[in-house]
């Protein structure tokens, strides 16, 4: 008996949606274009980062001119994940983002675990971007009220608690819930012109940056900071070495894992699958086209903002309006303070718009409370998951440093996406599936009457299409890949050890190589899918195995602090998981 149920419980937590019955379960006007695809991922993707984030990276995480580097490795694991994204839009067009792709090929507990850490990560976007909003606003009026509020209560308890309680940035997310009761429409065209507006800035922050940079600040020297009035050590200490890497190659990968959250916007125009014209097509063009607009602007903006100021005099709050007040400019910084707060104020209600929707999602689907999904009967708007998320944005842009949310946000978001690696290595080599009645079945036709697994048949399969047997080879192995590169970026975070030649680690990496290796050609030669997509990752096991590791390396390079806050809500979801999503959900 005791049997029986655990074997229960063991089906409910790997229970996989058909892929069918995911693709079919929309009621949303479908209203959004390519374009619109494209602006909205702009628009996500070119928020607190490119006004907030340069600064942060550059000055307080000290990287100095090869921050443009941080950008570029950010951005080639983004481009990595997108791909990625872009099949699995392609297979699966409905919302739900990463949870959905999940709950498809992983089964009903990792499902679970990427939504609720999606539905956190967008509530702390939300937070995150009304804080640099605040930021913003104070640098336009003289900084008067941050300053009032920092000499009233004092709270900071570094990566945990916020210097001071910003009652402002609270306000102002509260203020917005009722904005979000706008329709579809209204709201696209809305981002379309903030998006817009966002561009000219920023081109104009380019341009301007590469007729008035200095190429002599990305080879500063110790002259330079003893001239600047640097000049209490003979060391450089916390200016680096100079040159452009001041802080040298391990500065460079933890601005990376920081710079990781200026790419997050991308995945949510997964999110609006449903209200697009044609998903299947529009769905990949918008996620690749978005991420190339959104590389090239974060790399323009870093390079130039290093060009007009020595980087360990770039304001942290106010990078960009800051540089032009220094080669004298001061119109145009009020200029850009303007475009910024226009900019963030649609992000900030994106950011609310995808907490809402993943919540309504998940609660739909019976994971979370089914409250949640009550919706006003008029105006079809999720009422409880509007106010419960929008609150909880509230309480984090009062009590939590805008840089602890974007690691915070950071670690959350390359975990999901080395999931959703992981799933396309997965269901790119299952056999099709149909929906009948209400069971998947199983194409039979090209399979043999009887499977064994046998050295043989595992590098040299029989069937030219995917088996029930070839994909549970996949599985195993994609499970296998995750640990051996979770132990190897492990690993490799003790890199000076493999520097001085230590043989015990070097031989360890040799070995988590040849591994890694083999069971990659095991992959390698089961027999893929040929269901025809709009667009399919290439290279395939590769990309998606660089994007683990690449994403999983970044993970490492976190501080505790961001640890911890990522491990208390995991516990916190798990908690809801198995008292009450596991006995509600919709598996059978």
């Amino acid at each position: 008996m005791q049997g029986q149920a655990l074997h229960r419980f063991g089906q409910r937590l790997v229970y996989r949606r058909p892929v069918e019955l995911s693709e079919t379960e929309t009621s949303s006007a479908r209203i959004l274009t390519t374009l619109d695809l494209v602006t909205l991922g702009v628009d996500y993707t070119l928020g607190a980062g490119i006004y907030f984030l340069t600064g942060e990276v550059v000055s307080n995480q000290s990287r100095g001119p090869a921050s443009v580097l941080c950008f570029l490795v950010a951005g080639l694991s983004s481009v990595l994940a997108g791909l990625c994204y872009a099949e699995f839009g392609s297979w699966i067009p409905c919302s739900g983002s990463a949870y959905r792709f999940t709950y498809v090929t992983m089964g009903e507990i990792w499902a679970f675990i990427t939504g609720w850490i999606f539905s956190i990560s967008y509530v702390a976007g939300a937070a995150g971007v009304a804080l640099a909003w605040t930021l913003a606003f104070y640098y336009l009026i003289g900084n008067q009220i941050s300053q009032a509020m920092r000499e009233s209560v004092l709270l900071h308890v570094p990566h945990v608690l916020v210097e001071y309680t910003d009652f402002f940035a609270m306000g102002l997310v509260l203020l917005l819930t009722g904005i979000l009761a706008l329709r579809p429409k209204e709201s696209v065209l809305v981002t379309k012109v903030m998006t817009l507006l966002s561009l000219l800035v920023l081109s104009f922050v380019i341009l301007s940056g590469f007729i008035k940079g200095d190429l002599h600040n990305w080879k500063l020297t110790e002259k330079d900071y003893i001239k600047a009035g640097f000049n209490d050590t003979s060391s450089l200490g916390p200016l680096g070495s100079g040159g452009f890497m001041p802080f040298g190659f391990q500065g460079i990968l933890r601005g990376s894992a920081t710079c990781f959250y200026a790419f997050i916007g991308f995945n949510n125009i997964v999110t609006k699958a449903e209200e697009a014209q044609n998903p299947k097509r529009s769905i990949p063009m918008g996620i690749v086209i978005s991420l190339f607009i959104c590389f090239l602007v974060y790399f323009g903006v870093c390079s130039v903002l290093t060009l007009m100021v020595p980087y360990y005099l770039i304001h942290r709050g106010s990078p960009l309006p800051e540089a032009f007040l220094h080669i004298g400019w001061t119109s145009a910084c009020y200029v850009v303070a303007t475009g910024a707060l226009c900019t963030l104020f649609t992000t900030i209600l994106n950011y609310m718009f995808s907490s809402r929707q993943m919540i309504l999602v998940m609660a739909k689907d019976g994971l979370l409370f089914h409250v949640l999904a009550s919706t006003h009967t008029s105006k079809d708007i999720p009422i409880v998951a509007t106010v419960v998320s929008d609150t909880m944005a509230a309480i984090m842009a009062l009590f939590f440093e805008l840089i602890d949310l974007v690691d915070f946000m950071s670690v959350g978001t390359l975990f999901t996406h080395s999931l959703v690696a992981a799933c396309v290595l997965i269901l790119r080599y299952q056999p099709e599936r149909k929906n009948e009645g209400n069971e998947a079945q199983v194409q039979e036709e090209n399979r043999p009457a009887a499977e064994k697994l046998t050295l043989q048949t595992l590098f040299f399969p029989g069937s030219p299409t995917p088996t029930p047997l070839s994909g549970q080879v996949v599985s195993a192995c994609s499970s296998l890949l995750a640990l051996l590169l979770t132990l190897l970026c492990l690993v490799l975070a003790q890199w000076p050890h493999l520097l001085s030649g230590d043989p015990v680690w070097i031989t360890v990496v040799m070995l988590l190589l040849v591994l890694i290796t083999g069971v990659t050609g095991v992959i390698w030669r089961q027999p893929q899918s040929s269901t025809a997509l709009h667009f399919k990752v290439p290279g395939l096991p590769l990309l998606p195995l660089l994007s683990i590791f690449l994403n999983v390396y970044l993970m490492m390079q976190m501080i505790a602090g961001t640890w911890a806050l990522f491990g208390v809500w995991i516990l916190i979801g798990l908690a809801i998981y198995f008292s009450y999503g596991i006995q509600h959900s919709l598996a059978p």
